[in-house]
């Protein structure tokens, strides 16, 4: 288990110190597809994602969006809250590659006796090309 994180240790233009890396695969993809009962084609047939123009079937969006959440989770550990969590999809993702997630703390205030964080957060692949930009605001506690 890590050390809790406090309010008081985050600073705003500070890296989230971890990023969350995923190798996608036809499989990972595939169960995806069913997890969110996802059956449309572009996500498990190749020939059809091919008509459709795509190299190989596509990674869901949804995933990416719930790599997201677990870096922030891992990251403010069992004391900290999630509030809000957006993230938008702007390119397709493909078996083979890997998804990197990180992120950045872009704001910190304290509101209605809870402090809050803002971050600016996205989905990378491994050129770096960013698949997912988002944000989220989380709650950390105080030091006592």
């Amino acid at each position: 288990m890590n050390a809790p994180l406090y309010f008081e240790d985050v600073s705003i233009g500070q890296e989230i110190p971890h990023s969350i890396k995923e190798k996608l695969t036809t499989r990972s993809v595939v169960k995806w597809a069913a997890a969110v009962k996802d059956f449309y084609e572009i996500h498990y047939d190749k020939d059809f994602a091919r008509i459709m123009g795509m190299p190989d079937i596509i990674a869901h969006g949804p995933n990416k969006c719930a790599l997201l959440s677990r870096l922030l989770l891992e990251w403010i550990g069992e004391q900290g809250r999630l509030h809000k969590l957006f993230c938008t999809h702007k390119a397709s993702n493909f078996p083979g590659e890997t998804l990197i997630c990180k992120g950045k703390v872009k704001n910190k205030y304290s509101q209605d006796g809870k402090n809050y964080v803002e971050c600016e957060l996205w989905v990378e692949n491994q050129d770096g090309k960013i698949a997912a930009p988002g944000w989220a605001t989380v709650s950390l506690p105080a030091k006592r």
